[in-house]
């Protein structure tokens, strides 16, 4: 499964020091690679699959509220 290992080498990526056009990209290869796993749970029902969905969703997230910087009160 290629796919897995492009999902822990994304999981396990240090997000300091990124540009926003770095940020940008990683949360649209997230969203890829969720998409992509997605696909094949959809097809096994594998539970394991679903654990790597949830910690690439908890990173993609990140990243994302990182792009769109905190809202002034």
């Amino acid at each position: 499964m290629d796919l897995l290992q492009q999902a822990e080498v994304y999981e396990n990526r240090t997000m300091s020091h990124m540009s926003t056009s770095d940020r940008v990209a990683a949360s649209r290869e997230g969203k890829k690679l969720i998409l992509a796993i997605n696909e094949i749970y959809k097809k096994t029902k594998d539970s394991h699959l679903m654990e790597v969905m949830k910690r690439l969703t908890v990173k993609k997230k990140k990243i994302e509220k990182r792009i769109k910087g905190r809202l002034a009160a």
